[in-house]
């Protein structure tokens, strides 16, 4: 598997598709891997586009290069990573499709480096105005039991102590049942082995709700994320109608916050994961808005 070093990390990634094709990074999401978007990616590459799709820090392969760096799992830093595999890689401009934890890196680059990034897809998560974290309706916080296990010390141990269980947790209720199998789920949970798996997964969740020392390099960029509400990149946004995780509902009415165009497509009876559950359907909608003019 191909690496790259940047001055933080030693991204691990994989690549396919013709290497003249428009270049695409592919960004996974929280509790998943790179093979959430093998089925999306093979599609992509028959389109002629190259994708890149990196393991993000905290997951698979992935090591942070000195063992006193901050394990810093914010937007922020993640997207930093994200434009530190594209400097190494020589792709001066490229789309975004992220899922999860990816469509926020997607909206974070789109927000703090538009003239990188010449469109972007949000899978299963909309947008943040700010990159603010806003306490959700009782019906949301009731889906978000696994933040508040998470922010009790004994949870956060908990989960340490089993990772993939807590993992298996969120695959078997955030989409509608029959999407996956044991042997894809424990093939993908090796993954969740990483190190910094839990780390990252704590830093991220934590630092939402409550103070969490973080790594100052990123600061300049969360002061610039603060005050960025608009994002001017074409985007668009895929919606599962059967999310379980985040309510459906929570990414309606951001059409004004996208300046360059802004679209939304709810996939029914999709989860949490429309990659690995509706392959084609993201797909097609991915290949139709990156063949735009």
């Amino acid at each position: 598997m191909p690496r790259v070093q940047t001055s933080v990390l030693e991204i691990s990634y994989d690549e396919g598709g013709p290497a003249e094709g428009l270049p695409v990074m592919l960004l996974h999401g929280w509790p998943d891997d790179v093979r959430g978007w093998h089925r999306v990616a093979a599609r992509l590459h028959a389109a002629r586009f190259r994708t890149v799709t990196p393991y993000l820090r905290g997951f698979g392969p992935t090591r942070f290069i000195a063992g006193d760096t901050a394990r810093d799992g914010r937007g922020v830093a993640l997207a930093q990573d994200a434009v530190d595999l594209a400097d190494a890689l020589h792709l001066e401009r490229f789309a975004v499709v992220g899922h999860d934890w990816g469509a926020r890196v997607a909206y974070t680059l789109a927000a703090l480096f538009p003239e990188r990034i010449t469109r972007i897809v949000g899978i299963a998560l909309a947008y943040q105005p700010r990159g603010t974290f806003t306490l959700p309706p009782f019906s949301q916080a009731r889906r978000f039991w696994y933040q508040w296990f998470m922010m009790l010390d004994v949870g956060a141990e908990a989960m340490r102590a089993d990772p993939a269980g807590f993992a298996r947790i969120q695959w078997d209720t955030w989409s509608p049942p029959g999407w996956f199998d044991d042997t894809e789920f424990a093939t993908t949970a090796k993954s969740f082995a990483n190190p910094d798996w839990a780390g990252i997964t704590l830093h991220a969740y934590r630092g939402r709700w409550r103070p969490e020392a973080s790594d100052s390099r990123y600061e300049v960029l969360q002061s610039r994320l603060s005050e960025t509400e608009t994002i001017s990149t074409p985007t668009l946004m895929i919606q599962g109608g059967m999310d379980a995780c985040d309510e459906p509902s929570s990414s309606e009415g951001f059409d004004a916050y996208f300046t360059g165009g802004y679209r939304r497509i709810v996939l029914a009876n999709v989860g949490h994961f429309p990659p690995r559950e509706a392959p084609d359907a993201v797909a097609d909608a991915v290949i139709a808005h990156l063949s735009e003019d």
